[in-house]
């Protein structure tokens, strides 16, 4: 057994390293862009007289970034080469992922928002695997140029991790649909075209088929954003959206009728790997943060680092961070060996002992640093704040552990290839 990373993909660290360093720590520093990573940076991202949305000269800076790294190839990573990209593999993403950020805070890699100089490409990952193939024609072009893209409408207000229970319908009309609800935390809305919206068309409360998306045009009669939702970690682009009797025609199913939560599925099994192996990458840095403080800082006359208070709790974290590393490392290889759906037990370990992880390491980073590590000059709060979110959002770590469980006494069933031993 071989547990190094592929030397393709460690070359390619290097090329991305290389085109960090040429082109995007310039722009970074450029025209005080930095106030958007420094202290300052809840304050600069956040459009205050907006209600708290992103300020438009942050997603504008963003948006630059991204085309630099498109132009050098890198943006498209994951997606297949006919369309620009290099087939990466899960493992490959993993491993980009946790490496950036454990770089720390900076516009190569931006865990709040999902920007990524490497893009995780959800959406457009989701139209090459559920699409049709008029909807493929339609969206693939506007995707992959930044011009059309959907927020998810999974989420119901009261409802929760809950998604079989939803109470948003949708019931035929001639040679459309009229749909009829509510959903909440739609990342991105204030500025998605479309929304792909998760309703029961058929069967009752409780069951997993009867579920169809829809991708819904955001400007539709009866589509309203009610709110945007502020956060641990502003600025906000949650919102709480209303539907009322809108319509949509057939074209706008996406996945199959009665099969959304199968899309649903697939895109949270590979988002939870590659959010795992960013929040692994942020609790990496933390813990190197608090060492290099810790051999530095002489309070009393001694390094930091000779007291075993200090010691002992980076030493823990960081036996945890590498026993992460190999089972996010083995996850993702079993994800590209044998699919998305025959790991999802070991994906639901990965994903909520990673986001527990970084904010039991920036927590103790802040405990090392003292007051400094507590102030916004340093930025562990940042983390701490960005990441305690994933303990919640696609499925709180409560709904991982049950889904592990399932698995595990075998209330749910993973079935590998014929052959095939996964554990």
């Amino acid at each position: 057994m071989d547990f190094d990373i592929p030397k393709e993909i460690q070359d390619y660290l290097v090329v991305l390293d290389e085109f960090i360093e040429a082109e995007i720590k310039p722009l970074e520093n450029k025209n005080d862009n930095i106030r958007f990573f420094d202290h300052r940076r809840e304050n600069a991202r956040t459009d205050w007289e907006r209600g708290g949305l992103p300020n438009e000269e942050w997603e504008a800076l963003l948006y630059e970034a991204r085309q630099l790294a498109d132009a050098a190839g890198h943006y498209r990573y994951p997606i297949p080469r006919e369309y620009g990209g290099q087939e990466g593999t899960n493992l490959g993403m993993a491993i980009i992922r946790e490496h950036f950020a454990s770089m720390g805070l900076g516009l190569h890699n931006d865990l709040q928002n999902e920007h990524s100089i490497v893009a995780n490409n959800v959406g457009l990952l989701l139209m090459l695997s559920y699409g049709t193939d008029a909807q493929k024609e339609e969206w693939i072009p506007l995707l992959l140029a930044g011009k059309r893209g959907f927020a998810f409408g999974i989420t119901e207000p009261d409802h929760g991790s809950d998604a079989t229970h939803m109470e948003t319908t949708a019931v035929k009309d001639g040679d459309g649909w009229r749909i009829n609800g509510g959903k909440t935390w739609n990342t991105g809305i204030h500025k998605a075209q479309y929304d792909m919206i998760l309703a029961r068309t058929s069967g009752k409360a409780g069951d997993g088929e009867g579920i169809t998306a829809f991708l819904t045009p955001t400007n539709a009669d009866g589509f309203k954003v009610e709110e945007m939702l502020w956060t641990f970690n502003m600025p906000t682009d949650h919102g709480r959206v209303s539907l009322d009797n809108v319509y949509v025609d057939g074209s706008a199913i996406f996945g199959g009728e009665g099969r959304g939560l199968g899309v649903v599925q697939h895109f949270f099994n590979e988002n939870r790997i590659r959010q795992a192996a960013s929040s692994l990458g942020a609790a990496q840095f933390c813990v190197n943060e608090s060492i290099q403080y810790a051999m530095q800082r002489k309070p009393f006359g001694k390094p930091l680092s000779t007291n075993q208070a200090i010691q002992f709790p980076l030493a823990e974290l960081q036996t945890r961070c590498e026993m992460l590393r190999a089972l996010i490392h083995k996850t993702a290889w079993q994800m590209d060996t044998y699919g998305n759906f025959m790991v999802s037990d070991k994906v639901s370990m990965c994903n909520y002992q990673a986001n527990r992880l970084c904010c039991e390491a920036a927590d103790q980073a802040m405990q090392v640093h003292g007051g400094l590590g507590y102030s916004r000059h340093k930025p562990f709060e940042h983390i701490y704040r960005h990441h305690r979110r994933y303990r919640i959002t696609e499925g709180a770590e409560e709904i991982q552990i049950r889904r592990i469980a399932g698995y595990l006494f075998g209330y749910m069933k993973q079935q590998a290839p014929k052959g095939v031993k996964l554990d």
